[in-house]
């Protein structure tokens, strides 16, 4: 009886994927579909961004009472660079936010590997039942590298190629790699006790 309000406290399954990705998807769409100049698209897809990332934001504070430390960090960027490309008219800082985020991210990571603070475990503890620490130092390790090779991949790709090629790349690059990326975590996870029978969810903590 005690497990069912911490479960409905954490978004799951559909409702954390509509969180993480449907404003990212708003932008996509609205990039490509707004009726407007090709050259004034990416900038009514960046304020149409703002707002599904608010409207997340607040979907997560009112449907389950809580929004993630990561989500913060990332409506707050938005909220900021978003602003600053539409009142400066200047796509670089939309384009630079992948890389804030990203390079935070992998260093938060790696912090926590260094001073052995399970900062993912906290933050992943119910998405990965019955891993064991070893797992979670791998799966750490491993997210951690790849956060900082998507920012150097990101900043290679806006600073060297158009708007509309950075656009494609991070519908069909930077997406899909993430999610083949997680895939392909999924059997060292397996061998590490994940989804083990009768494994119990760790319970998520603050982070600190």
């Amino acid at each position: 009886m005690s497990a069912q309000p911490t479960q409905a406290s954490e978004p799951q399954g559909g409702a954390k994927l509509l969180i993480d990705v449907g404003p990212l998807l708003v932008f996509f769409l609205v990039n490509f579909l707004a009726p407007v100049a090709p050259m004034l698209k990416i900038f009514v897809a960046t304020g149409a961004f703002m707002v599904a990332m608010v409207a997340a934001m607040l979907f997560s504070a009112i449907r389950y009472r809580r929004i993630s430390p990561l989500l913060w960090f990332s409506g707050i960027m938005v909220v900021i660079l978003g602003g600053l490309t539409i009142w400066l008219h200047d796509e670089r800082f939309i384009k630079m936010k992948p890389t804030i985020y990203y390079v935070f991210v992998a260093a938060l990571l790696a912090f926590g590997l260094f001073t052995d603070r399970p900062i993912l475990q906290r933050v992943l503890g119910s998405a990965y039942p019955g891993l064991d620490e070893a797992g979670w130092t791998k799966v750490t390790r491993n997210w951690a590298i790849f956060f900082a090779f998507m920012a150097i991949l990101n900043e290679a790709v806006w600073r060297h190629s158009s708007t509309a090629f950075w656009i494609g790349f991070k519908l069909w690059g930077a997406l899909p790699l993430t999610f083949l990326f997680a895939a392909a975590n999924i059997p060292m996870l397996l061998r590490h006790g994940l989804m083990r029978e009768n494994a119990a969810p760790a319970e998520p903590g603050p982070v600190e």
